[in-house]
Formats: C-alpha cells, structure tokens, sequence
C-alpha cells in the first residue's frame, strides 16, 4: 500500500469516524471530529496537487495546480477551529454542572 497523502487522509477520518462512534467520554468524540477535519483536509489538499504543476500565475509552464481546494481547505480550518473551541467551552460548561465528562452518566442525570 502506497502512503500517500489521499490513503492517510481517509485513514485519519476512519480513526476519527472510530472515535466518535465508539468512545463514551465527550472530549474523546471532540478529538475524533478534530481528527476527521484534518483527514478531509489531508485529502483534499492531496486531491489538490498535480506533480510538477506550479501556480496559476503568468508563467512559461504548461501544468498548474488547481488552487480551489487548497482555498477551501483554508476556510475548512477556520471553521473547524471555531467548532472546536465552540466544543470544548461546552464540554466545560457541562463539567461544570454535572461533574462528569461520560455521556452515559449524563443520560442518567
């Protein structure tokens, strides 16, 4: 098998899709969504690159590099920071009320 950056990248979102579904603590399932955005950036950015391709500046060279999901992923990141900071004061704020993390202590509550 071939390691590239497409095989990883859907390796990290099969770790992160494991870690959300499985765990029962909340900032386990916080950590597998964080991996998941960055397998989907991972692979879209390897989706992105073309050997040998350069920038779609003015230039003498006949292979460019598409630059639309390198700019997509960008916005990905920023949104996924937000997310997760979103997440985690959540996370704190429910610790704070019921003193516990495990989501099946809080079904119980």
């Amino acid at each position: 098998m071939i390691l590239n950056g497409i095989n990883i990248g859907i390796l990290l979102i099969i770790i992160g899709l494991y870690g959300m579904v499985a765990k029962k603590h909340i900032f386990k399932i916080i950590f597998g969504l964080i991996i998941i955005s960055t397998g989907l950036v991972l692979f879209f950015v390897s989706l992105g690159y073309v050997d040998g391709g350069v920038a779609p500046i003015i230039s003498g060279n006949n292979i460019y590099v598409d630059p639309l999901p390198h700019t997509l992923m960008l916005t990905t990141i920023v949104v996924e920071v937000c997310t997760t900071s979103l997440a985690l004061v959540l996370a704190l704020k429910i610790y704070e009320k019921y003193k516990t993390l495990n989501i099946e202590m809080l079904e119980d509550l």
